[in-house]
């Protein structure tokens, strides 16, 4: 079995829990395809929000 990386877990931790405001334990049991397509939703919105910026 191959294990992620932990620093690569505590990024995305650290990123979800920053912009979502959610508990440790409820992101740490995200499977790792929930917690990517998180990190990628959540992603786009900020990239949208300064591109809004741009365009003001």
């Amino acid at each position: 079995m191959k294990l992620y990386p932990e620093s690569s877990l505590w990024s995305e931790i650290a990123y979800l829990a920053y912009h979502l405001h959610w508990d440790l334990q409820t992101l740490l049991d995200l499977e790792h395809a929930d917690r990517a397509r998180l990190i990628e939703l959540v992603a786009d919105m900020n990239q949208r929000a300064w591109d809004a910026l741009a365009d003001a």
